[in-house]
């Protein structure tokens, strides 16, 4: 016996670093499990592949993981969970005066990239050499890179070079070693390297302002909610 078959809705959104739009459904029962189990691992590898897993299956393989940029998941993931728990979160925040923690609702669908600049063509860190900078892509969320923070500072910023180039020739970092790139990293001087920073500073964000009435103290809060996190 044939049992009958739920409908389920679509919708659609704008991928925000190369305006597509895409359908997609929201995530049943399996996919709600894959993701707590995911969770449940706290290993970012698999939390990331879950994630990857969950974004192709409910857009139908319309779209794939590693041509998408970082804030491109966050805001997928955040439309998805969005349509499949619910558009209303309860997010904590600490009051600015007080430091009392007070429980604010958000909608999710009123969360948006906030894109500060657009990404240049190029950064020169010299007259004669420069980079050609990109935003950090989906696949390197799933990179452990561990808790030393030299080891993290130095993989964000290979994450957002494209190559460098000079005046003779364009150098892909695909093609280059991570020994010459962080030798390469490591020769820059404090004012280079904070070129490189802005991109990161600056790249797109999730973010929303809200405003609240402290419960405790009851002064005014104005507080501007940045990356996925912050939502979940």
């Amino acid at each position: 016996m044939n049992l009958p078959k739920i409908s389920t809705p679509k919708y659609s959104l704008t991928i925000p670093s190369n305006g597509k739009s895409i359908e997609f459904r929201p995530f049943l029962v399996k996919e709600e499990k894959l993701l707590l189990l995911a969770q449940e691992s706290k290993k970012t590898s698999e939390i990331t592949k879950a994630i990857n897993d969950v974004i192709e299956s409910c857009t139908f393989g319309n779209i794939n993981f590693n041509d998408l940029t970082n804030f491109d998941v966050e805001y997928i993931f955040l439309k998805l969970r969005a349509k499949s728990v619910g558009e209303v979160a309860e997010v904590s925040v600490k009051c600015k005066h007080c430091e009392a923690s007070n429980e604010i609702e958000i909608n999710l669908d009123e969360i948006e990239v906030n894109k500060k600049e657009p990404l240049p063509d190029k950064v020169m860190l010299t007259d004669k050499i420069g980079i050609i900078p990109r935003y950090i892509s989906a696949a390197s969320l799933g990179v452990d890179v561990g808790d030393d923070v030299n080891d993290m500072f130095s993989f964000y910023i290979r994450s957002v070079i494209e190559s460098i180039f000079d005046e003779n020739e364009v150098y892909p970092i695909s093609k280059t070693s991570k020994e010459d790139l962080d030798e390469f990293i490591n020769s820059l001087n404090r004012e280079q390297m904070g070129k490189i920073e802005e991109i990161i500073e600056c790249a797109p964000k999730l973010e929303k302002e809200i405003q609240f009435k402290c419960v405790k103290c009851k002064k005014d809060n104005t507080y501007v909610l940045s990356g996925a996190e912050s939502f979940f």
